[in-house]
């Protein structure tokens, strides 16, 4: 058993023998950048500062010798040769570091399909390379030639290998950017997204159970982060608890049940602000939560959704016990608010 240190946080996972050190900080939560597992790609390169690994076969074009030279590795192939190894891996307090935005990355729209009455979903596949980012993060999507104003949407996968993005829009009364993605951006044509941007984030490695709450579009980055999640094994209870103001407004359900049936810990509910219908809760979140659970001072806590539903959720997850540096909640609000017309706070985010 050997020990991984990551600085500049200090913290440290244990690493059983045979495991490479991808392998150890994933099963402890430690969301390392990865995609081929192979050591193919460099994704998942960091520098080992003290102790001995043995890399593996890797290829030349993703870690070079004079980056080998420099103490570089890639952890997908890596494995402790000595007690210790220290990697320089995360922030001072262990979140994953940001990577650069970049600015009008090429996309082509691959797929556009109606997800409910007002909430079309676009799936965009780059021309060159992937944009990096971490699952809850956003990007903006706009066309300034036409007129369009750039808008930012949250990004609703996990990171995939082809760089594919899916984002969720709702169509907003007045809002020039969301009726253009509607009526006139086609399968085919051509955009630039920059990004990423934000830091709803949280901390991978926390080990509690974990709450998701969301309206409208603001499902998007909670279902990256959720599936994220799963995907790298989180045993600890998800659930997710998502606000519409009708069913005709319900979507994602087909992947959550998915999820539910494939993961034991995962589980989700919708509630219905304005229509009561059969299997559905109804009420708003702040009087929905407290009518499932009497305590949640030992969660992780996630809220996505225009500023009054962040702010009235995070209200009743403190009234609950929730702590605050355990509270999760979009950042971004203030800077990236859309024109008037725009924000229908308990339908969709702000974001769309």
């Amino acid at each position: 058993m050997a020990r991984i240190i990551m600085q500049p946080s200090g913290k440290s996972v244990d690493c059983a023998y045979g495991d490479t050190v991808l392998m150890a900080l994933e099963k402890a939560g430690y969301a390392l950048p990865n995609n081929c597992r192979a050591g193919a790609c460099g994704e998942c390169k960091v520098k080992v500062t003290q102790g001995q690994f043995d890399q593996g076969m890797v290829l030349d074009m993703a870690l070079s010798q004079e980056e080998r030279k420099q103490g570089y590795g890639l952890m997908c192939m890596a494995k402790p040769i000595s007690d210790e190894i220290t990697i320089e891996w995360g922030t001072e307090d262990a979140k994953p570091k940001l990577f650069p935005p970049r600015e009008d990355a090429l996309f082509v729209v691959v797929d556009k399909k109606a997800l409910a009455a007002r909430v079309v979903e676009l799936r965009l596949r780059p021309v060159g390379q992937p944009i990096r980012y971490w699952p809850g993060q956003y990007v903006t999507l706009g066309n300034p030639r036409a007129d369009v104003p750039v808008r930012a949407y949250s990004i609703a996968n996990a990171p995939r290998p082809d760089g594919e993005l899916v984002l969720q829009v709702a169509r907003a009364e007045g809002g020039v950017t969301s009726n253009w993605i509607h009526d006139a951006l086609a399968v085919g044509e051509s955009v630039k997204v920059s990004g990423a941007y934000g830091t709803f984030i949280g901390d991978p490695s926390v080990d509690t159970p974990v709450l998701c709450l969301a309206a409208g579009t603001g499902l998007a980055p909670v279902m990256a982060l959720a599936e994220a999640a799963l995907r790298r094994g989180f045993r600890k209870p998800v659930t997710m608890l998502f606000s519409a103001r009708s069913a005709d407004d319900v979507y994602g359900t087909g992947m959550m049940a998915w999820w539910r049936t494939k993961h034991r810990n995962f589980d989700y509910q919708v509630t219905l602000t304005r229509e009561q219908r059969e299997g559905y809760r109804h009420g708003r979140i702040d009087v929905v939560l407290p009518q499932m659970f009497s305590d949640l001072s030992k969660h992780t806590v996630f809220v996505a959704g225009s500023p009054e539903f962040v702010d009235s959720c995070v209200a009743t997850a403190r009234a609950l016990g929730a702590r605050d540096e355990l509270i999760h909640s979009e950042g971004f609000f203030a800077q990236q608010q859309p024109a008037k017309g725009d924000d229908d706070p308990w339908a969709h985010s702000p974001l769309a």
